[in-house]
């Protein structure tokens, strides 16, 4: 499941999500634990992202408090100039709709609608209309055109989170958060998904964000975070799989001894 060539470069552009000295703490007294210590991180435009980190690193509270999913203790979040702790629950609800994109795990389609119909869902909810050129050039980007009038079981497991992808980018969102996007998936179409959030970046100037655990997922993006114990301890930019499973390795030996 690696890239066949090394990806170019990016051309990373403004900063459109950040955090700034972000903890986020459960319980009090014996039974507190600080999932996220102080963590302060950039995300831009253009640039594709992985997050990894041994299990109960934070790597996921990251995600759920960068995309509004989850509060913080203390500290700041920002998509764009929004600092997210100032919103109420319905301006969040409208940021979370209008400027991030998901993509879970589970891909979240409802059976009873076409693929096009999934992919166009949350802006009908909202009574907005997709723009034609962009939702044309996603669904060309990700290889659906053939595939939009198809329901989801009589799509394989990649062509429903390849509807999913899609689904995420049709509001045009500052900011895509996948939560390990790939796990269930096969190695063939979990390459294929990647590659296709490669190009989101790439061809449709897209940030994106990945939490994985898998270091040949995380090769695929332009540079990876790596949390430890609620803290981002290191960075690798044009990551490899090798390097990567090495970090994590030397991790592990240093909780361990």
């Amino acid at each position: 499941m690696s890239p066949a060539v090394a990806p170019p470069a990016p051309r990373t552009g403004a900063v459109v999500a950040r955090a700034t000295g972000l903890s986020k703490v459960y319980g009090h007294g014996e039974t507190r634990v600080a999932a996220l210590d102080s963590v302060s991180a950039e995300f831009r435009r253009g640039e594709f992202t992985a997050i990894m980190g041994p299990s109960g690193s934070g790597k996921s509270t990251l995600m759920h408090c960068m995309a509004g999913l989850d509060t913080v203790t203390s500290g700041s979040t920002r998509i764009g100039d929004t600092e997210l702790s100032s919103l109420g629950d319905r301006q969040l609800t409208r940021l979370r709709r209008d400027k991030v994109g998901f993509v879970f795990q589970a891909f979240n389609l409802l059976p009873t609608l076409t693929a096009l119909e999934n992919i166009t869902l949350p802006m009908d909810i909202a009574g907005r209309k997709p723009d034609p050129e962009w939702l044309g050039q996603i669904v060309t980007t990700l290889g659906l055109s053939a595939r939009l009038a198809h329901r989801p079981n009589q799509l394989s497991g990649g062509q429903q989170q390849r509807v999913a992808v899609a689904r995420a980018l049709t509001a045009r969102p500052e900011i895509i958060f996948a939560d390990e996007p790939t796990g269930n998936l096969d190695s063939r179409s979990g390459a294929e998904l990647l590659g296709f959030l490669c190009e989101s970046v790439r061809a449709l100037d897209q940030t994106v964000v990945m939490v994985t655990h898998d270091p040949v997922a995380a090769s695929y993006a332009d540079r990876v975070l790596f949390l430890a114990d609620g803290r981002v301890v290191d960075e690798m930019r044009r990551p490899t799989a090798p390097a990567v499973l090495d970090r994590m390795k030397a991790f592990e030996a240093r909780r361990e001894s």
